[in-house]
């Protein structure tokens, strides 16, 4: 099987194209970190209420809740997404707040000093506190919409992608 050009720079893919998890083990350890971003999207009055009870919800504190279980995610993303490497993180920093009147950003930054790139873990961490938003405020509403997963920034390692947190 010939593999085509887009395929030899995928390197999840071995040299007749079958997946394969990347061999880090000469690659140098290097400090690295990634920041990714979900937006929760409520509906106006959903908001609104969830804005007067300081984001507390019949099943608690519901910020407080998604960082635990984004942190948590970050954490098992190996067990996940197939082909990255386990990792123990050495730093997970969530920050979350409403940035419009109906829009709750959720920011997620992972930090290691490793042969491999954290920026999985930050999207996957991102993903996971935001499910956790949906699923403590469903009762309010099922028009809640998670939006624009992405990741923000990445350093450390052979790409540079956005501003790494304190870079201009």
């Amino acid at each position: 099987m010939e593999v085509d050009r887009l395929d030899t720079r995928l390197s999840h893919l071995d040299e007749s194209g079958r997946p394969r998890m990347v061999d880090v083990a000469d690659k140098a350890a290097t400090r690295r970190s990634a920041t990714a971003r979900a937006l929760v999207r409520f509906p106006a009055e959903v908001a609104a209420e969830l804005q007067r009870t300081g984001l507390r919800g019949k099943k608690g504190a519901i910020i407080d809740t998604a960082i635990v279980a984004g942190t948590l995610a970050a954490k098992r993303t190996h067990e996940l997404i197939p082909f990255c490497h386990p990792l123990a993180l050495e730093r997970c920093d969530f920050a979350i707040e409403f940035v419009s009147a109906t829009e709750l950003a959720i920011r997620c930054e992972v930090g290691i000093t490793h042969k491999t790139g954290v920026e999985m873990e930050a999207l996957t961490g991102a993903s996971v506190a935001a499910l956790t938003v949906y699923d403590m405020c469903k009762a309010l509403s099922h028009e809640i919409v998670i939006a624009e997963v992405s990741l923000l920034a990445k350093s450390g390692g052979r790409r540079n992608v956005g501003a790494a947190e304190g870079e201009e």
